[in-house]
């Protein structure tokens, strides 16, 4: 909206062609987010509150996290709200890229949504049943890659590139590649989910990888920065700059309220729907092998609980103390701010070994 009230006062004033800057729009999202954030976000805890919109704690979780039991859940809302307006003030409403991230976004939150709304109101931390969820995401995951493996219109939008080698990407037909996004998306989206178990641990390692992103979205979508590069140029895909920068900004602001100890949880509505930017985001900038190496954190929480879950059935025993992995440091004797923050520090680390995979090549 504001960038077409700039470009319509372009016309007549030079100056407002800096908003045509992508870099630009990305920093002012950043500052919306995080404004709008900080505005609505003490309003909506008090009516999540006033609600008696409480989290539900699992009965076999560390014994520490009962205190917890009543905090005001489904703040993903107030994330979800404010990439929202700032998407609609700052983003190229005709790029098609930004519209299929935002409804990939939105359809993962509703599905949060129904999960959290049944947990608070039936006071079941189960919510929603696992092949209810599966199913939902799987549609719309499918849905998704169908669309984008229909517009893709050179190899470069399909292929599946390697990391660390300059000219080398694997063709995938139709068939991989939607098996491939499914894969990342629904695996993103439920990974994340599975990491957001205490304060403040999904949401900053979710800031950093959507910066990393907003950087392989722009280079991606410059022809001269690909190039140099030597990464596959992908037309229009720059604008998703935009949207990190957005997302980067309402998670920061929600660290703001969900820091320890948290005020607010983010809820599957959260967790769901931004595991799930992340996922689609990363398909269209075909960066699939770098998520894997900046999401380590949320890769080894699904991959614990998958190991635990497995090796009980097989054995009859336990890998881990409690899956996923954070229950096992905790239980181990590591407060929870230490595990919050060593996976943050983990987390950063991983990230910019993503990104010296743009030079090393």
């Amino acid at each position: 909206m504001l960038l077409l009230i700039a470009q319509w006062i372009a016309q007549d004033v030079r100056a407002f062609n800096v908003f045509n800057y992508i870099t630009l729009r990305t920093v002012l999202a950043v500052l919306t987010a995080l404004v709008i954030s900080f505005v609505i976000g003490p309003a909506m805890i008090r009516k999540l509150t006033a609600y008696k919109i409480g989290q539900s704690i699992r009965e076999d979780g560390p014994q520490s996290h009962l205190i917890k039991a009543g905090t005001p859940t489904m703040g993903g809302a107030l994330i979800l709200t404010s990439i929202v307006i700032t998407i609609l003030l700052w983003a190229d409403l005709t790029n098609r890229y930004i519209w299929v991230v935002l409804l990939t976004t939105l359809g993962f939150g509703v599905i949060g949504w129904v999960d959290d709304y049944r947990k608070v109101v039936h006071r079941n931390s189960k919510g929603l049943s696992a092949a209810a969820k599966f199913f939902w995401q799987s549609i719309i995951a499918f849905c998704v890659a169908g669309y984008l493996y229909w517009i893709a219109d050179t190899p470069e939008q399909t292929n599946m590139i390697v990391p660390f080698f300059k000219e080398v990407a694997i063709p995938l037909g139709m068939v991989s590649f939607m098996i491939l996004t499914y894969l990342v998306i629904v695996g993103t989206s439920n990974a994340v989910n599975l990491t957001d178990g205490l304060d403040g641990l999904a949401i900053m390692p979710t800031v950093m990888i959507s910066g990393a992103l907003a950087i392989f979205a722009y280079v991606t979508g410059h022809i001269v920065f690909a190039k140099y590069l030597g990464i596959p140029y992908i037309q229009n895909v720059g604008e998703l700059a935009v949207f990190c920068g957005a997302l980067a900004g309402a998670g920061l602001a929600f660290l703001w309220f969900n820091t320890y100890p948290a005020e607010v949880f983010m809820g599957d509505v959260g967790a769901l729907s931004l595991g799930a930017a992340l996922g689609i985001i990363t398909v269209i900038v075909r960066q699939e092998i770098v998520l894997v190496i900046m999401g380590g954190v949320f890769v080894a929480e699904a991959l614990s609980v998958m190991l635990q879950v497995a090796f009980f059935k097989l054995r009859g025993k336990r890998i881990f103390r409690m899956a996923p992995i954070h229950h096992h440091f905790e239980l181990k004797g590591w407060k929870e701010n230490q595990v919050v923050v060593r996976f943050w520090i983990i987390t950063l680390i991983l990230v910019l070994l993503g990104l010296s995979t743009l030079k090393l090549r």
